[in-house]
């Protein structure tokens, strides 16, 4: 057969999004604070809309409730890996430590520096202050080794050991640590401790994370209470001082939609301050119609455009109520009864109620929060799936509840194993295969039976 070059014309069909199409996709899926941002570009460049008169920037607060992940999240991801530092189930030991939750303008290189600058040294101890300052993490820790301090800033070992003291003096307490147990040491004797509390974080932590309490009291002649008191200690102290200073943007969380009980019932809200309201500006407006040729030209192109924003932040409030009603329809004993009261429930079951596809659901509910009677919650939070082989219509959300409460409310002497807890399960009709909550257990943080003994 004879290869050579040729044109031909072939006809076919494709599925193609046209751009106000894409528009319309990556609004519904925009959190409020991201479409607030838009709406303000749009205002700047199309000078066919304007905010409403009644609409002021509000800043939004830098508080933020809660707690952070599990402690053990944060030693793990400290500069060593250390074993589960006793996670009990007990709220008041297992989330001792609270991080800091606000962020400072200045980074942490030029808060410490700024200390420094009061600190009388040498010019060479000035410079290697500078070298270990610029080898911190964001999280505190000196990840460079002693000689490669000493070769950036062309000092002695000596002088850069006196300006790593320097550093480890600074405040936040604990930077400039090489690991873990440094940066704790740190902050203990930084508090006046100089006792148990540090032999512990010297030599035991791993003891702690297993939970051998007897093993260190028998070793460093205390009592068992001592040893627990020293390790509640060591629960509050911050294994990552640097965090605070993080240079991540903060990501606010605004809540779009409420729901609220008027009598019997269950209403959908819409927080109409949660994003600016527009509106044509009449002069362009009418400038487009009687003005010359060029200028009703450029401004029609922007009228089109703005009617493509606003056609598309209209469609993302009607869908996001249209889900929001959906789900309370199918989740009404949580907001009746409460958190732990869960239904199965998929984005498909609401996709097939409300008449569109799946991923439009997903979208309309990403980044997406409502305001209940228990506080402000992802719109994720309604979706748990069916928990398998079990006889009942389970959530997963719903026995993980069970199983943290069960837990919680064990004696701590004799804790329960998963089987224990799946009888506990069947007594309040939950039938969960023990492979199931062992499972369901873990993703909890909760460790098992042995590790969870107090003493």
């Amino acid at each position: 057969m004879k290869t050579g070059y040729g044109l031909e014309l072939v006809q076919s069909q494709r599925l193609s999004l046209t751009p106000e199409m894409k528009q319309a996709l990556m609004v519904l899926q925009m959190s409020a604070v991201d479409l607030r941002d838009l709406i303000l570009e749009q205002v700047q460049e199309n000078p066919l809309i304007e905010l409403e008169d009644d609409y002021t920037e509000e800043s939004l607060s830098t508080e933020e409730d809660g707690i952070d992940d599990e402690l053990l999240s944060y030693f793990l991801d400290s500069a060593e890996p250390v074993q589960d530092l006793s996670r009990n189930t007990d709220p008041a030991v297992n989330r001792v430590y609270e991080p800091s939750t606000s962020r400072v303008a200045v980074s942490l290189r030029d808060y410490l520096t700024a200390q420094v600058g009061v600190i009388p040294m040498s010019s060479g101890e000035k410079a290697a202050v500078a070298a270990i300052i610029g080898s911190l993490d964001d999280n505190g820790y000196l990840r460079a080794e002693p000689g490669e301090i000493s070769r950036l800033s062309g000092q002695s070992k000596e002088t850069v050991e006196r300006a790593l003291r320097v550093v480890q003096s600074l405040d936040p307490p604990g930077v400039g640590a090489a690991d873990l147990r440094e940066c704790l040491s740190l902050q203990a004797k930084a508090m006046g401790k100089t006792g148990l509390e540090i032999k512990l974080i010297d030599g035991h932590l791993e003891d702690l994370a297993a939970g051998r309490y007897k093993r260190i009291a028998k070793e460093q002649g205390v009592t068992v209470s001592e040893v627990l008191s020293a390790k509640n200690f060591i629960l509050k102290l911050d294994p990552k001082p640097g965090a605070a200073f993080s240079p991540f943007p903060i990501a606010y969380i605004v809540p779009e939609v409420a729901v609220r009980r008027v009598g019997g019932d269950l209403r959908v809200e819409m927080n109409d301050r949660a994003i600016p309201r527009i509106r044509w500006n009449r002069y362009y407006r009418e400038l487009a119609r009687r003005g010359d040729k060029e200028a009703r030209s450029y401004l029609r192109h922007e009228i089109k455009r703005a009617q493509n924003l606003m056609k598309c932040i209209e469609q993302r409030k009607t869908t996001l109520i249209r889900v929001m009603e959906a789900i309370i329809a199918r989740q009404k004993s949580f907001f009746v009864e409460g958190p732990g009261c869960l239904e199965p429930l998929t984005l498909k079951d609401i996709s097939e109620e409300i008449g569109v596809h799946e991923s439009t659901v997903s979208r309309a509910v990403a980044n997406k929060y409502v305001d209940t009677t228990y506080g402000v919650l992802p719109c994720k939070t309604f979706f748990s799936p069916r928990v398998r082989k079990s006889r009942t219509a389970l959530s997963q959300d719903t026995v993980k509840a069970a199983i943290a409460e069960i837990v919680k409310a064990e004696d701590s002497m004799n804790p329960l194993g998963d089987q224990e807890i799946c009888r506990e399960l069947e007594k309040r009709g939950m039938r969960v295969a023990r492979r199931t909550v062992s499972k369901y257990r873990a993703e909890l943080g909760i460790m098992p039976k042995m590790k969870r003994k107090s003493v």
